[in-house]
């Protein structure tokens, strides 16, 4: 069996108003990864395209999310950043996967039928075929780790279905069999909103003290943590007096992800007290770890010709990594 050196791709979406879920659900864990493993991370704003975007409203989104990436402690020089749009390799490579893979693997994707609604005849190709130019992403680079929330398993596992049948159909062990990365319990949690504990945190909200910006300052967490949803009950002893209680649950899990504490250690050293002492170390906790962030995020902002310069050495750093497996993919093919 071909041995494939160790590399994580993954790949964000610039949608633009990064929230603390963004932070702790990916980012966070990107960081982590470049300690043990050679990275590249891509701004998706082809995958973006899939539905209506307005053009400059999606040029400052792929600049905030290479600032936040970069804010966060991506290093550029170790990784890659760059833009999915500057290498060609990902178009190219999606095309030959939108040959290799099967209708039926299509229809089975449950994000498609979410995204498409009641009006699938209306939604466009590319978030019908979303799925191949996700695998053509990762084995572009024949990256071997993916990490991955629960809403990418299901593509992370068709791209595995298309780099088989690729290396079936021709008899050759040419793309790797991606392995997920998942987060260590309690790391990669899923932040909830502020407001509705049963709700995921999102930009979408029409509430903006649902969720806590990437580039919100000390004074606004503060604000926001304080005016969070609770109930009257005070912290229990252990989590599992928590699950009945989504808002309480959200918070401890927040405060969990942000510190790597369990749930359990958390709620035993505020069991029986109200939310007030909870909310104010919380508070102080999410300060310190997102507020130089903002600092930095706002100050790269303000930087657009570092930000482009930084995305366009990234797209030449990866577009030399992606060449060679292109040209291997069509000589096995038979093109050209």
């Amino acid at each position: 069996m071909t041995d494939f050196a160790p590399r994580v791709f993954s790949g964000i979406q610039p949608t633009g108003n990064l929230h603390l879920g963004n932070y702790l659900g990916a980012i966070k864990n990107y960081v982590k990864l470049q300690d043990t493993h050679d990275c590249i991370y891509c701004v998706v704003d082809l995958h973006a395209i899939t539905v209506h975007q307005d053009p400059a409203a999606l040029r400052a989104s792929i600049r905030e999310v290479a600032a936040a990436l970069i804010a966060a402690g991506v290093d550029v020089e170790t990784s890659i950043l760059f833009t999915q749009s500057r290498v060609s390799a990902h178009a190219e490579l999606a095309w030959i996967f939108n040959c290799v893979a099967r209708m039926g693997w299509l229809n089975r994707m449950t994000q498609f039928k979410d995204k498409a609604g009641k009006h699938r005849e209306r939604a466009s190709v590319g978030l019908y075929v979303y799925p191949n130019l996700m695998a053509a992403d990762i084995l572009a680079y024949h990256a071997t780790h993916v990490p991955v929330g629960d809403d990418q398993k299901q593509h992370l596992e068709l791209a595995r279905d298309i780099a088989q049948k690729f290396n079936n159909d021709f008899g050759i062990e040419f793309f790797p069999i991606i392995e997920p990365v998942i987060q260590a319990k309690g790391q990669g949690a899923r932040i909830m909103s502020l407001r509705n504990g049963a709700a995921k945190m999102s930009k979408s909200d029409p509430s903006e003290m649902s969720r806590i910006h990437m580039t919100d300052d000390a004074d606004t967490i503060a604000n926001k943590i304080k005016k969070a949803k609770t109930d009257p009950h005070p912290l229990p002893t252990s989590s599992e007096g928590l699950e009945d209680r989504p808002e309480a649950r959200n918070l401890v899990g927040i405060y969990s992800a942000l510190t790597g504490e369990t749930p359990d250690d958390i709620c035993m050293r505020f069991a029986g007290q109200n939310f007030s002492p909870f909310k104010s170390a919380l508070t102080e906790i999410m300060t310190e770890a997102l507020a130089p962030m903002a600092a930095e995020m706002n100050r790269l902002l303000a930087d657009q010709r570092y930000l482009d310069s930084v995305l366009t050495r990234g797209a030449e750093r990866a577009a030399e990594k992606a060449a060679p497996v292109l040209a291997e993919v069509k000589q096995i093919l038979g093109l050209g």
